[in-house]
């Protein structure tokens, strides 16, 4: 099976009604008519994911994210770049197609990042189903009133959320902002850049305020819009908090999903998922005793 096959399957099976155009879900390695002797999902083609997806004897990447490190995947400004010439080079060596697969993926009906991460979470049945209203098309309020990425949960304390979290997404550290004995109950989520605004800065914020959301998951954040806006309805006795997990966290879980979409699609060719894993340690000097 080529690779180009493999790709129209996928874009087949995500039931659009509509072309998409303008897409970012382009190859970034490889040829489209090579043949295919083994599928990775993953985030993100890192040069530890390529070398893994080697060791396999696949030779085809599916990544939700850019691999040239840009959000368009360019590389003129990259020509004589030594990160990139390395990377490249090791893809060539092993003859590694790579095609992203993102704007479909989130298009579809149900969104398969989200699709996946709730699964991770075992949230189905606490998910809400609001109706979708049409009154307010092509205004700034209409995705707050017609979001439905929340999920009421049984009522538990923030620091006891966070916990669960780290536990189901294998979290070694956590971010929180709100007191970690704050009551949730509600709780929305916005992953990788969404809680970012999606281009409007203010619609994570409108979000909270109109599905009374106690608790915002979020996957990337800007420190001066979403968790100031927090840190002031806490200051003013409102109860809000965040609890923040990171781009990779929130969206990996999709393409862990994704893999197991995918085996019955191509039973002839092997399916595997390699974890990207989040890009950061940390550390926490003490400051006792000093």
């Amino acid at each position: 099976m080529k690779a180009k096959q493999i790709v129209d399957i996928i874009i087949a099976n995500c039931d659009l009604p509509f072309e998409l155009e303008n897409t970012c879900d382009t190859y970034l390695s490889g040829s489209p008519d090579t043949t295919v002797t083994g599928v990775v999902t993953t985030f993100m083609a890192t040069v530890e994911v390529i070398k893994k997806a080697a060791r396999l004897g696949a030779n085809m990447i599916i990544t939700h994210e850019p691999v040239y490190f840009t959000a368009n995947d360019s590389t003129d400004w990259l020509a004589d770049d030594p990160v990139y010439l390395a990377k490249k080079k090791l893809l060539e060596e092993n003859d590694i197609v790579i095609w992203r697969y993102h704007d479909h993926m989130h298009m579809k009906k149900p969104d398969m990042i989200y699709e996946g991460l709730i699964k991770a979470l075992n949230w189905e049945i606490y998910a809400q189903h609001d109706e979708e209203s049409g009154d307010y098309p092509d205004t700034d309020e209409y995705f707050a009133k017609s979001f439905s990425n929340y999920y009421d949960i049984p009522e538990t304390t923030l620091n006891d959320l966070a916990r669960y979290f780290m536990e189901r997404l294998q979290m070694d550290h956590i971010r929180i902002l709100g007191d970690s004995q704050t009551t949730c109950k509600r709780v929305g989520i916005l992953v990788g850049g969404g809680s970012l605004g999606l281009g409007r800065e203010e619609m994570p914020m409108q979000v909270m305020h109109e599905k009374n959301i106690d608790v915002l998951v979020c996957g990337e954040i800007t420190e001066w819009t979403l968790p100031a806006y927090v840190n002031d309805a806490q200051a003013l006795g409102f109860c809000m908090a965040l609890l923040i997990v990171g781009h990779e966290r929130s969206e990996e879980w999709g393409m862990k999903y994704m893999a197991e979409w995918l085996k019955p699609l191509i039973p002839a060719l092997s399916v595997a998922f390699i974890d990207a894993k989040e890009p950061f340690t940390y550390v926490n000097y003490s400051t006792k005793g000093r």
